[in-house]
């Protein structure tokens, strides 16, 4: 589809935008224990060990024996390498051996990995075992972890000596420069913020930060892959915030360098040893690749580059639109993964309708930007002829929302992903839009989401709605939640009812600070006037009236 020499341009291109990491010192501020507690997240806390036990300056004059451990806390959520000195004490006549687990989280820390019977490879847990024969020695732990909280344990010495730690640090690191994110409070045209709206600004921009490495990552635990969906949620807040437009710039052009021979942009790809596609096909993220595309020109002004990448984008459309039949119906081949959302129960006919419209709209778009009129009115038409299947096929007249397949209304499943995407669609507008949107949030048996990825996107419709208090509280609530349960990077998945829930068959397998969660910043700071303290008391109190 693309030419080899073609392909490996677009490598040297992205190779050339690689960007250079920044690195500063970080050393822990506390020394902590992990209490259960049934009340808390996930059952354990943080608790701050007494005054009287020296705290960090404790480890340097302590000496550490076989079985005794100890918890760290950097106070941050770190990217990066530990290093520290290890000193010994006595004769050193056997080798040290030390265990290291690294937390996102408490639970992280106090539960055992092991035996471990999730679904993804043990291996992106967070332990590590160091041997060491000669001391004194600085220990550099080559491994890059993601964490806030570092468990250290002796495990083995002799009875001849004991080992004292002094140093510790965490060289962090990020391609994100914050020096140019302009503070919120300009934002507000003299107004401020509630504080947990600031709150939440900063959570979601050092969860992008951190993600921000030399592609934007998924996230910096696990995974630590360029993914398309994800890639087009963190572009949009870094608009509104660190501006890296070369970095998201480098990421379209390694997808569609490793595109599939047939064109199709593969869902993620793998940056090292050198970069090459994943294995994994996902049809709602290859169709959002146009909207990453437009975007990136509309916020950067870079149009060379869409214009260079417009046939990758448009074979992304071709690809989708030919699963929509005669009836202007998208239709699920079966042959791809449909991700939508995590929910397991949701079907996601009516919502992958909805992102295929999306797609095809901005590619008209894009289009007529480059000059294509012809084909800027061909994928329009295509797109307008699929709103009116919408409301002809998948519309219960009885509910008066959209079903997630097209049946009997007796019979459908009425979810939030169909309801937010027709409206993202633009298959309904204006009056139309609030009335389903607010029919919606009376339906108690509609299938909610499952994730922040959806949730997004339920976001995004309400504010396209002009539902302006209904966006503002589901933000706050949702993401504001996480924050009340101690999170200072958003999660890959959370569900304020199920605290467990993993789509791995294990929650400490879950991802603490994952890109697609970070869109609040980029909500907040694209309606300054919606999130600011003066909008939401006058919301409040609509409300309470």
């Amino acid at each position: 589809m693309f030419s080899s020499e073609v392909r490996e341009k677009w490598l040297r291109t992205a190779e050339s935008l690689k960007p250079e990491l920044r690195m500063h010192r970080v050393e822990p501020v506390r020394v902590v224990a992990i209490r259960h507690n049934e009340r808390a997240f996930q059952k354990w806390e943080v608790e701050a060990l007494p005054e009287d036990s020296g705290g960090v300056d404790s480890l340097t004059a302590k000496q550490w024996g076989r079985g005794e451990s100890f918890v760290l806390d950097f106070g941050e959520y770190l990217v990066g390498r530990l290093e520290f000195d290890l000193l010994p004490a006595g004769t050193v006549d056997a080798p040290t051996r030390l265990t290291l687990v690294f937390g996102e989280t408490a639970a992280e820390i106090a539960e055992p990995f092991d035996p471990y019977c999730g679904l993804l490879g043990r291996g992106w847990l967070q332990d590590e075992t160091l041997t060491l024969e000669t001391l004194p020695r600085r220990i550099r732990v080559e491994r890059r972890c993601a964490f806030r909280y570092v468990k250290i344990t002796v495990v083995d010495t002799s009875p001849a000596f004991s080992v004292r730690f002094s140093g510790v640090m965490c060289e962090q690191v990020s391609s994100a420069d914050w020096g140019g994110v302009a503070p919120l409070s300009r934002m507000a045209d003299g107004d401020i913020f509630p504080a947990d709206i600031l709150e939440i600004d900063k959570v979601s921009l050092r969860t992008l930060a951190c993600c921000m490495q030399t592609v934007f990552e998924d996230g910096p635990k696990r995974d630590r892959r360029l993914w398309v969906g994800d890639l087009r949620l963190q572009a949009l807040v870094n608009y509104k915030s660190f501006q890296n437009y070369d970095l998201v710039k480098r990421c379209l052009y390694l997808f569609a360098a490793l595109a599939k021979e047939d064109g199709e942009v593969t869902a993620c790809v793998f940056e090292k040893p050198l970069p090459q596609a994943g294995h994994t096909n996902i049809l709602d993220y290859s169709a959002l690749f146009v909207n990453t595309l437009l975007e990136y020109a509309e916020a950067s002004g870079d149009w060379r580059t869409a214009a260079e990448l417009w046939q990758v984008a448009k074979r992304q459309m071709e690809i989708v639109f030919g699963y929509v039949n005669s009836n202007g119906l998208f239709v699920d081949p079966g042959t791809w993964w449909i991700f939508i959302d995590w929910q397991e129960e949701l079907r996601k006919q009516t919502a992958m309708h909805g992102v295929v419209i999306c797609s095809l709209a901005a590619g008209a778009l894009l289009a007529e930007r480059l000059g294509f009129s012809g084909e800027a009115e061909q994928w329009s038409q295509r797109a307008e002829a699929m709103r009116r299947a919408a409301n002809e096929h998948l519309f219960c007249p009885q509910r008066k929302l959209f079903m997630s397949e097209p049946q009997e209304c007796s019979k459908a499943q009425i979810s939030w992903a169909s309801q937010a995407w027709m409206v993202l669609a633009g298959v309904v507008r204006d009056a139309e839009a609030r009335k389903l949107m607010r029919t919606l949030a009376v339906s108690p048996d509609a299938v909610r989401p499952a994730g922040p990825y959806l949730y997004h996107y339920v976001v995004d419709a309400l504010l396209y709605a002009n539902l302006e208090e209904e966006a503002m509280k589901l933000l706050r609530g949702y993401w504001g939640g996480m924050v009340e349960r101690g999170a200072d990077t958003f999660w890959e998945v959370y569900d304020p009812e199920h605290p467990f829930l993993s789509p791995y068959n294990s929650y400490i397998m879950n991802s603490y600070c994952h890109a697609w969660s970070c869109t609040p910043a980029y909500f907040i700071r694209r309606f300054p006037k919606t999130f600011s303290r003066k909008n939401v008391h006058k919301l409040q109190s609509r409300g309470r009236s």
